[in-house]
């Protein structure tokens, strides 16, 4: 570091902050460790469907009509269909009251017919599942946030989010989460499917909770010596030093100084513990490999500190308008005293 960026870090490090230079073994210690998702998520499996309150069965009695469709044969088939309580209970004609909450439809076939058979002979009947109580809900940066039903055909994470469609201009995609039975799973979905890994499917369960943030609040600032000073935000897991420095135009070839690049971060908590600067000296191309793997954090700010000359220049537009001022009141004084 040359004494003049010396002497401009020192101006940054005050009491309040703590400077730590960008280096390559900074870079490697911060790296992010690969994305993994949480195994008790995969270990559920495409199994058959169970029956949950809600749902509205249909069952079919071969000859018997009146059991069939008491509500007639030219009804829909829900209006004909029984519904089951919220108690898991079902109730059906001659077979009495079952509480078939986590059967399976073979199950409840079966069940019914050794029931019926106690009055009709060899009794010959179906089961069929013709609305759904369970559901999947969704909020947040979705295009269509409306609740997805749970079928006999089981439905994926990827598929929901495939029907919901994610509004790709404000949403967080490393903000994602999956609440289950009361525990919540952050799903980082930009990590999970980077450098061209696709991250294994999850199969929803009911009352699986998707929750995909905006990224309004995960925002970095970059100001100073750049072309277009600005605030950035990001839907992604991260976004590097290059990045940030790239998207606001890079920096001002005449008024910025490129060994004074830093990146401010804990702003937001200085009155309780001291602000980290990071330094990068961004006077070489190989520098800008380093800013390239430095990852930023909502929050950070990066400042781009002004050339030598920039500054002079700013004092002398400062200075001008000042010895103006003094020069017309020299020369009205001058005419002041020629006239006595």
């Amino acid at each position: 570091m040359s004494r003049s960026s010396a002497h401009e870090a020192e101006a940054v490090a005050g009491s309040d902050v703590r400077m730590v230079p960008i280096t390559q073994e900074l870079v490697t210690a911060n790296a992010r460790p690969a994305a993994k998702l949480p195994p008790e998520l995969l270990n559920v499996r495409k199994e058959d469907y169970t029956i949950h309150p809600g749902d509205t069965l249909l069952v079919t009695v071969w000859e018997h009509p009146e059991l069939t469709a008491p509500a007639g044969s030219q009804q829909q088939a829900v209006t004909n269909g029984r519904l089951v309580q919220p108690d898991g209970t079902f109730f059906y004609p001659y077979a009495g009251k079952i509480n078939v909450a986590g059967m399976t439809v073979q199950a409840l076939r079966d069940t019914l017919s050794s029931n019926l058979a106690k009055y009709l002979r060899n009794p010959q009947l179906d089961v069929n599942v013709v609305g759904f109580g369970s559901r999947v809900s969704l909020q947040g940066a979705f295009v269509d946030t409306a609740p997805q039903e749970l079928t006999t055909v089981p439905l994926t994470l990827s598929q929901a989010i495939g029907r919901a469609r994610i509004n790709v201009e404000t949403a967080d995609l490393a903000g994602f989460t999956l609440t289950r039975d009361g525990r919540s799973y952050a799903l980082d979905l930009d990590a999970l499917n980077r450098d061209g890994s696709v991250a294994p499917d999850i199969v929803l369960r009911p009352g699986d909770h998707l929750f995909l943030p905006f990224n309004d609040r995960k925002e970095v600032y970059v100001v100073g010596e750049v072309l277009r000073p600005q605030a950035l935000t990001f839907k992604t897991t991260d976004m590097s030093l290059t990045q940030a420095l790239g998207r606001s135009g890079g920096l001002n070839p005449v008024t910025s100084k490129g060994e004074a690049v830093y990146v401010i971060r804990g702003i937001e908590a200085m009155q309780n513990t001291p602000a980290t600067v990071y330094h990068l000296d961004a006077k070489s191309p190989a520098a800008f490999a380093l800013g390239d793997r430095f990852s930023l954090r909502p929050g950070d700010v990066v400042w781009v500190g002004p050339a030598g000359v920039t500054r002079w220049n700013r004092f002398l537009s400062q200075l001008l308008p000042l010895s103006g001022i003094i020069s017309n009141a020299a020369s009205a004084q001058y005419n002041f005293d020629r006239g006595n």
